[in-house]
């Protein structure tokens, strides 16, 4: 066999203990610059992640007021003793108040004198806002990616989280591969990947892991099924975990059996040509959109352009799918610190598909791999 990649067997994963602080606390008066570049006095931060990500609060219903002197954090009873202690251990200047039944809510008090308020338009619906409005008594400002756009920038502690999924995500793929042969079913694969991960020391997984063998495996985003594995099937393997809210992403693709020849050989190893091409390129100040096309050259060139039907990459961090995009519409580039997957794939209907696909960090000359399970032909 062809390995492509370390012949070493994946790290262990760092101890939490050891795992670096993350800045939480200045990430308010980063987010303060740009809400007077917005012009909004006040932001209603109301997408739990952007909460968590400005917070260190970890629960599944609350809000964030954030003007030039205040951080409230707004959440429920379910979260009285879990708010306050996750804000404390951050370092972060936020006051928490938790809503009890016949109290009003803060905001219309919040709200006096601020100017105009700003709230997530991507994370408000519509009846929502039209409640806001009356609490807040007027208009609101329609914002965009603020956050997220600090949230793009990884610092060391958020980085050597990622590190820490992949790493385990690495380990459990090395302990079940003996498992993807003949015989051996989509579902029961994806749940061993789980069961790994879930042993090698993830909260949980980073999304739902993804088993596509045969022809199942030109669905992009197929999900496991009852499909039995073939001598001589493609598979496609797509999988992470999480860290402290942190996410990996990784896609090998293997072929039961062994590589052989004929078509499904040809095209492991064209797309790994073509993602070895986007990995190349990787570095600050680099155009997002000539990773993809570093990447789409190749398979064009193969004769694959039309098979190839997604974006290269994204960025990867407290959600699975974050800023940057990097695609053949991206504008922008790279920027030292980002975290970003290069992931080309082809499609075939009836044959199947093939996905390669690392997590990166961007570094000022280029990029160090986050994910290191071999690529093996």
């Amino acid at each position: 066999m062809n390995d492509t990649g370390s012949s070493a067997a994946p790290a262990e994963p760092p101890e939490m203990a050891v795992l670096p602080e993350m800045l939480v606390a200045d990430r308010l008066d980063r987010l303060r610059m740009l809400m007077v570049d917005e012009g909004v006095g006040a932001l209603l931060v109301t997408n739990v992640t952007n909460v968590r990500y400005l917070t260190g609060f970890s629960g599944s219903a609350g809000s964030l007021w954030v003007d030039a002197g205040r951080a409230v954090l707004m959440t429920d009873g379910r979260y009285r003793d879990q708010a306050p202690v996750q804000v404390a251990e951050t370092g972060a200047d936020v006051t928490v108040e938790i809503a009890g039944t016949g109290r009003p809510s803060p905001l219309g008090a919040l709200a006096d004198g601020v100017g105009r308020v700003g709230l997530e338009a991507d994370s408000v619906s519509w009846s929502e806002m039209k409640r806001l409005v009356g609490l807040l008594g007027g208009d609101p400002a329609p914002t965009t990616g603020l956050v997220e756009a600090l949230r793009e920038i990884k610092d060391d502690g958020e980085v050597a989280r990622i590190a820490a999924a992949a790493a385990i995500a690495d380990r459990a793929l090395d302990s079940v591969a003996s498992m993807f042969v003949e015989g051996s079913v989509e579902s029961d694969l994806a749940a061993a990947l789980d069961h790994a991960m879930r042993v090698g020391g993830a909260t949980d997984r980073a999304f739902e892991t993804i088993v596509a063998a045969g022809a199942h495996g030109a669905l992009p985003h197929a999900r496991p099924g009852d499909r039995v594995l073939d001598d001589g099937d493609l598979v496609v393997r797509d999988f992470g975990a999480v860290v402290d809210g942190y996410r990996s992403d990784m896609t090998r693709s293997t072929r039961v059996g062994g590589t052989g020849s004929g078509r499904e050989a040809e095209l492991l190893a064209v797309v790994l040509e073509a993602q070895e091409a986007g990995l190349a390129v990787v570095a600050d100040g680099v155009p997002l959109a000539e990773v993809d096309r570093a990447c789409r050259d190749v398979l064009v060139e193969a004769g694959l352009g039309e098979a190839f039907s997604h974006g290269t990459g994204h960025g990867v961090g407290l959600d699975i799918h974050e800023g940057p995009a990097v695609a053949s519409t991206a504008s922008g580039s790279l920027r030292t610190g980002q975290v970003v997957t290069v992931e080309p794939g082809v499609y075939v209907a009836g044959l199947g598909g093939v996905r390669w696909e690392d997590t990166v960090l961007v570094t000022n000359d280029g990029h160090r791999p986050l994910t290191g399970y071999p690529k093996i032909l």
